[in-house]
């Protein structure tokens, strides 16, 4: 009898955000294989977040604990493991290089945040994540050597990885989102002319720059401010970035604070809302651009790389200084008015290895003439 190879996927870090969003459609992709020579292994924090058949699930609920359990597990009991499982293939989904038994060896890197410089306010606010930040770039370091392959969203962070650590080794992977599977009935009702609507889905952190927005808002005509409301998902208690947005703009009326929403929620804004506004500083990928963009709605997006690579060719994206509360605000006018032409944008073009989409990605990893 032929014996199955064994895939293991590691993510036994990832709960919440971004990061839960890729963990959760890369499964969905694996769960859909049909193919009885492999047998796909999930290491998890909280099964109840990854609820699909055809996966082994094996849980790990104190990982997260603190650094030094995540330590213990990545860099010890998984040594254990995968002398166990005897994998084939090793894909670690978040940002560490595991000290595993397994030649075909890849890592996701999905954080882009040792590539950013923190301002005043990240310390102030975000002390913490800026401070790990620092220090993240020696992380990603670790056994980075050892894998047959890095996995990142964008071309703009492949060239970083392959500059800092010298790497020849980088693949772009794409995400594919299909909107069918999330949401299968738009109405796609129209707004009230009278009244335009902007959405910003993010969870606050400093560098999303929240602040831009609510400075555009709070600097345009009172006339304009009584045509427009602006969404954003933050309620004061999430943290102290949260409060102090809060606390400084809960004057603006058109600032509406409708705090976290889950995915089917977001989907219901996109539907109703005129345009979304992107003015995050920093992204691996930036998932509610590349959502918007099948209702064919105006962007307004940071005039950075991220942006641009993952906007893509599209017609109705419109770029502004991320720094610029101004700039945003003229674009704010111009869709209260409804006089925004079309601003089209072109696909940036990426060398291989490079795949769209999870399927694609995925099907080359476990390829015949990859598993050597």
């Amino acid at each position: 009898m032929q014996t199955k190879k064994v895939i293991v996927i590691s993510g036994v870090n990832i709960v919440e955000a971004g990061p839960l969003s890729v963990m959760r459609d890369f499964l969905k992709e694996l769960s859909k294989t049909n193919d009885d020579a492999l047998e796909i292994v999930a290491l998890v924090n909280t099964k109840s977040l990854f609820e699909f058949p055809n996966i082994k699930f094996l849980e790990f609920p104190n990982s997260k604990k603190n650094w030094f359990s995540r330590i213990y597990h990545e860099y010890y009991y998984f040594k254990k493991l995968s002398l166990e499982l005897k994998p084939t293939l090793w894909i670690s989904m978040h940002d560490i290089t595991p000290n595993v038994s397994c030649e075909n060896l890849y890592v996701y890197c999905h954080n882009a945040t040792p590539y950013y410089k923190p301002t005043w306010k990240d310390w102030v606010y975000g002390g913490r994540a800026s401070l790990f930040s620092l220090f993240y770039i020696y992380l990603y370091g670790i056994n980075i050597k050892k894998n047959k392959g890095v996995i990142v969203q964008q071309d703009w962070l492949r060239k970083e990885f392959e500059q800092k650590f010298n790497l020849k080794n980088v693949i772009v992977a794409y995400p594919d989102i299909d909107l069918p599977d999330i949401k299968p009935n738009y109405s796609n009702q129209k707004s009230d002319d009278a009244i335009k609507k902007i959405f910003f889905p993010s969870f606050p952190r400093s560098f999303k720059n929240f602040e831009v927005i609510c400075e555009a808002y709070k600097n345009l005509p009172e006339d304009y401010k009584a045509r427009l409301n602006v969404y954003i998902t933050l309620d004061q208690n999430l943290n102290s970035y949260a409060n102090y947005i809060y606390k400084k703009y809960k004057d603006q009326k058109g600032l509406c604070f409708i705090g976290l929403l889950d995915r089917e929620e977001v989907f219901e804004y996109y539907e109703q809302v005129d345009a979304l506004v992107f003015p995050s500083k920093l992204e691996s990928w930036g998932l509610p651009i590349t959502e918007f963009k099948k209702f064919k709605k105006p962007i307004f997006l940071s005039n950075l790389p991220y942006a641009k690579e993952t906007l893509g060719a599209y017609e109705k994206g419109y770029f502004f200084n991320p720094e610029d509360p101004y700039e945003l605000m003229d674009l704010m006018k111009l869709l209260i008015d409804q006089k925004l032409k079309n601003n089209p944008s072109q696909e940036i073009n990426i060398e291989d290895p490079f795949f769209i989409g999870w399927k694609n990605l995925f099907k080359n990893l476990i390829s015949d003439e990859n598993l050597k």
